[in-house]
């Protein structure tokens, strides 16, 4: 099954990333040191305070005392203020980085979900009109054909009516499992609504298009779907289209349901190109 084409600009998350206050940490480290520093100085200026005079060395040993008391308080304050406000910090960064990734994820979850078919997983109609625009500009940029499948399961109605949605979900799962094994990994495939399915095959002309719908149609009346006591075969109507020189989406769906609507009144279980 062929991918969305590749974007060429990445999401940025709205949110950034704080990085730790280091200020706080330098001015506690800072107040540390110096509070040591000038403990060591007290004990080793010691010695030389016994040849001052008496009220020279009080002086000294009052002032050393203040600012001891001055280192002790701001080691106090750093031990008691700053440090839990980092630590409540670092919390609070730890949730921030959590909540990010937390809605990053849930935003790719969300675009996923808006391009893709719930029941059968695959490409979804805006899906498909995004990448047939895409292709449609780039294979006519290049000269190559691009080749367009429409398929609708014949009588899928009276299986909804006769069996209940619950069985005719499990023909359209099935439906799909086949189209993404058939297919190759560069074609688009969708369910487009319904029991209508699109199967977009770059670099394929018509003759060559036409022989792989008969395949795929081929492919999907082997299928045996079984669920509970219920097994069923379906079949498959499929309308072909090329394209041409300035396509647009309109022009080129049409041409392909005006196939698959031959294709149903000519009786059903062909391709019609």
């Amino acid at each position: 099954m062929a991918t969305k084409p590749a974007k060429t600009e990445e999401a940025h998350s709205p949110m950034k990333t704080v990085r730790p206050d280091v200020s706080a940490l330098m001015c506690l480290s800072t107040a540390v040191f110096s509070a040591v520093s000038l403990s060591v100085l007290v004990v080793l200026g010691q010695p030389l305070l016994v040849y001052m005079e008496g009220g020279d060395r009080a002086l000294i040993v009052l002032a050393a005392a203040l600012s001891a008391a001055f280192m002790t308080a701001t080691v106090a304050i750093g031990a008691f203020w700053i440090l839990p406000k980092m630590r409540r910090q670092s919390k609070e960064q730890g949730k921030l980085q959590t909540l990010t990734g937390a809605l990053e994820r849930r935003s790719q979850d969300l675009e996923t979900a808006a391009l893709t078919d719930a029941l059968t997983g695959m490409h979804n109609r805006r899906f498909f009109d995004e990448a047939m625009r895409y292709y449609l500009d780039e294979f006519e940029k290049i000269g190559r054909p691009l080749g367009f499948m429409l398929l609708d399961l014949d009588h899928f109605k009276a299986i909804n009516d006769t069996h209940g949605h619950d069985v005719g979900d499990e023909v359209l799962k099935a439906v799909a499992n086949c189209l993404f094994e058939v297919t190759r990994h560069h074609d688009i495939v969708a369910r487009l609504g319904g029991e209508e399915f699109a199967v977009v095959t770059p670099n394929m002309g018509r003759t060559d298009c036409e022989a792989f719908a008969d395949r795929i149609r081929e492919a999907i009346g082997k299928l045996v779907i079984r669920t509970g006591n219920v097994h069923l075969r379906v079949t498959v109507s499929i309308g072909v289209a090329v394209s041409q020189r300035k396509d647009d989406v309109g022009q080129f769906y049409k041409r392909a349901d005006v196939n698959l609507y031959h294709a149903k009144q000519t009786g059903r279980n062909r391709v019609c190109a």
